[in-house]
């Protein structure tokens, strides 16, 4: 990962006057999904990227030691061994870019990453996901305890009220907080888009958790009712374009929630080499939270490969 963001002071005067084109973003988010994708051994080649680009995750309430262990190991070997050799990438170390679980599975994922004798991130939930309505104390306990326990990463949730309050100051110190808290962890800070009212609002709530130290921006927790979607993407990823011209610092980028197609990921994909370009395309700057894109993945891979498609036993499970 990239040195961490220090962040700056808090300037009201960089969101004060933002108004979001609506009309604009949605033409733009509809024209990346109409586009035609790419073909045959360049899709084959896109979608390998894409699993670098995957925080593998499960945040299920009946997660186990089991299914967490099983979770870690898909993330070493995200592809079957056969398929990379029949596209001569076996030797490329083509691993999912972290795993990303509840503080209490932490544990339980460093131990069977370090067994699986590999070194991915374990990135942790914290501050009261998914809702982050619990005491501020509270919330920061549960960054040091994750940490603790060997996250590298930690996926924190905003306070949707302050946003909808417009107390954008109030906002920053919170989020100031939780990047001390972390120390030398990434702060990626899940901003929760589809609570947050107004594509303007996405953009200030943006702009001020870069201001106040985020490594990384994310859509969604995957728990709301509207996750991750391309106009609320355009605008998080033209504030990250807008933070890097004021200031020179690169932040990450990371959508999740209902990401669920091969598909979908190409897309994903051509918007932040489009809207960011290809310094961006990699996993110190962007990422992709999911937990069932990476078998439509492997299946489509499967399909370039053999030239039919994998019946469910074919393929290990995630």
């Amino acid at each position: 990962m990239s040195a961490n963001n220090q962040g700056t002071e808090f300037d009201l005067s960089w969101i004060s006057k933002v108004q979001v084109n609506q009309p604009a973003v949605l033409r733009r988010a509809e024209q990346i999904q109409t586009r035609r994708t790419v073909k045959k051994d360049w899709q084959a080649a896109w979608l390998l990227k894409a699993v670098t680009f995957i925080d593998l995750t499960t945040l299920s309430g009946d997660d186990t030691l089991s299914n967490v262990q099983r979770l870690c190991y898909k993330a070493k070997y995200p592809i079957r061994e056969d398929l990379l050799k029949a596209l001569n990438m076996q030797d490329k170390g083509i691993t999912t870019a972290a795993v990303c679980v509840y503080p209490a599975r932490v544990c339980d994922a460093v131990k069977a990453l370090k067994d699986a004798g590999c070194d991915i991130p374990v990135a942790s939930v914290a501050t009261g996901f998914p809702a982050g309505q619990t005491h501020l104390k509270t919330r920061l306990d549960e960054i040091r305890l994750a940490i603790e326990d060997g996250a590298k990463e930690i996926d924190v949730v905003i306070n949707r009220s302050l946003v909808l309050t417009g107390q954008w100051e109030a906002l920053y110190d919170e989020i100031r907080q939780f990047r001390k808290a972390c120390g030398d962890a990434h702060l990626k800070t899940i901003l929760a888009t589809g609570e947050l009212g107004s594509l303007t609002n996405v953009y200030k709530a943006s702009m001020i958790a870069m201001m106040a130290g985020s490594d990384f921006i994310k859509t969604s927790t995957g728990k709301e009712t509207v996750n991750a979607t391309f106009p609320v993407a355009i605008v998080m990823v033209r504030a990250i374009r807008d933070f890097f011209w004021k200031t020179g610092n690169k932040i990450g980028f990371k959508p999740a929630g209902g990401i669920r197609t091969a598909k979908d990921s190409i897309a994903w994909l051509s918007l932040i080499k489009e809207e960011l370009g290809d310094e961006w395309l990699k996993p110190e700057l962007f990422r992709i939270g999911a937990s069932t894109l990476l078998s439509d993945i492997e299946r489509q891979i499967y399909h370039h490969v053999t030239g039919r498609y994998a019946a469910y036993h074919d393929l290990p499970m995630a």
